[in-house]
């Protein structure tokens, strides 16, 4: 049987992983592979998370299971996190998932069951694992125009052009902040026409909360989703800690599904917690348990917050100082959409020929269509990247 199988495409972020590590090179940059890193390179654990680490190996007394939906007060201090009261909480349903793609995974699943034939419309370009899911599980799909190329911002026009496209009981994957690969956002003003398209066509947003905090703040960036969630009858969120908590490796995320009314919620709790028992029946706790005590506890919140505050002003004052290096070496501003990205990722305009030469030449690792990861800079490579990327004719 086994003979029988066909080898898989790499998965080009890992190849790139890769390469980068058989790069003999000292001074190689990798900004390619998407975790927050400090000035030394490093990953490093929250102290909140640290402090919530050593209070639960004093206080824990069991590893027996948890629910097939994982606990209770996890989903709770999601909810609260996420939508602040945007709906009322007898509303919402949710599943704690391994990370955010395996709450991706659940919220395509529970699509799937619910409207066997709704086509998921994605952005374009939007999260290579958005369309590889979608493609294994034999779902139809659709792309909306996303970025504009020229600009470096957002294709709004052709968005809602293509938008005209949906039918009723559609899905549309929408990014909620911090999109991902072009570090381009809408404003609350086109939320708010998307939002009254998807009310006039009845069809259902799909919202990938990956990055909260790290774009304009932690409430700022969950304005789009509580403006969806307070204006459309359905809505899902698959959200995830990896980055905001810094806690990658421990696959800690969560589903939630708004039903129209309390008397549906029910049934849709029922469904994630049946569709997780299908998949890999009791959730991973220990990243959520850790979240839950440091959003339930007074104390590690604020310094959660803090440090999540520092990680992001970090990032935008590398965004404004690989702006301002490319605007003194360019005697021009066509470089100043970085400063106004948010999150880790920008899309630079390089072609894969200049983001090779810039590889070989520089040891400086970005993905083909030219997304690098912000966080992988630190003050000092910032003017060694804009140097190759201007002698790289980009």
């Amino acid at each position: 049987m086994l003979e029988q199988l066909k080898p898989q495409a790499p998965d080009k972020i890992l190849m790139l992983v890769q390469m980068f590590r058989d790069d003999p090179r000292s001074d190689k940059i990798d900004l390619g592979v998407g975790v927050y890193k400090t000035a030394e390179g490093l990953t490093p654990i929250m102290r909140s998370v640290k402090a919530a680490e050593k209070l639960l190996w004093e206080t824990e007394t069991t590893k027996s299971y948890t629910g097939l939906a994982g606990d209770p007060a996890y989903g709770a201090a999601m909810r609260d996190m996420i939508l602040a009261g945007a709906v009322s909480n007898d509303r919402v349903s949710a599943a704690a998932t391994p990370g955010g793609t395996g709450a991706i995974r659940q919220a395509l699943e529970l699509i799937r069951l619910a409207a066997p034939g709704a086509t998921v419309w994605l952005s374009a370009p939007t999260w290579p694992n958005h369309p590889s899911i979608i493609k294994y599980l034999g779902m139809p799909m659709a792309e909306y125009r996303y970025f504009h190329e020229a600009t470096r911002g957002v294709d709004f026009d052709g968005m809602m052009s293509d938008l005209r496209g949906l039918k009723a009981g559609d899905a549309v994957l929408l990014h909620g902040c911090c999109h991902n690969p072009t570090g381009a956002n809408l404003t609350l003003d086109q939320w708010k026409t998307v939002i009254e398209h998807l009310q006039k066509v009845g069809a259902i947003p799909l919202i990938d909360l990956a990055y909260q905090g790290f774009g304009d703040g932690l409430e700022e960036d969950a304005a789009a989703v509580r403006l969806l969630t307070s204006s459309l009858p359905e809505t899902l969120i698959a959200a995830s800690c990896s980055k905001n908590f810094g806690i990658y490796r421990e696959r800690t995320g969560i589903l939630m599904a708004v039903s129209d009314s309390a008397k549906g919620q029910p049934v849709t709790q029922g469904t994630l917690a049946f569709l997780n028992r299908q998949n890999f029946s009791f959730p991973p706790d220990h990243g959520a348990r850790l979240v839950t005590m440091i959003l339930n506890d007074q104390e590690l919140r604020a310094d959660w917050k803090t440090e999540l505050e520092e990680v992001r002003l970090s990032m935008l004052g590398l965004r404004e100082q690989l702006a301002s290096e490319l605007r003194q070496r360019t005697n021009s501003d066509r470089f100043d959409f970085i400063s106004r990205h948010r999150g880790m990722f920008s899309r630079i305009g390089a072609t894969p020929e200049q983001v090779q030469t810039i590889r070989e030449k520089n040891g400086i690792y970005m993905v083909e269509d030219s997304r690098l990861n912000i966080a992988g800079l630190n003050a000092k490579t910032v003017p060694i990247l804009a140097e190759a990327i201007v002698a790289a004719g980009v």
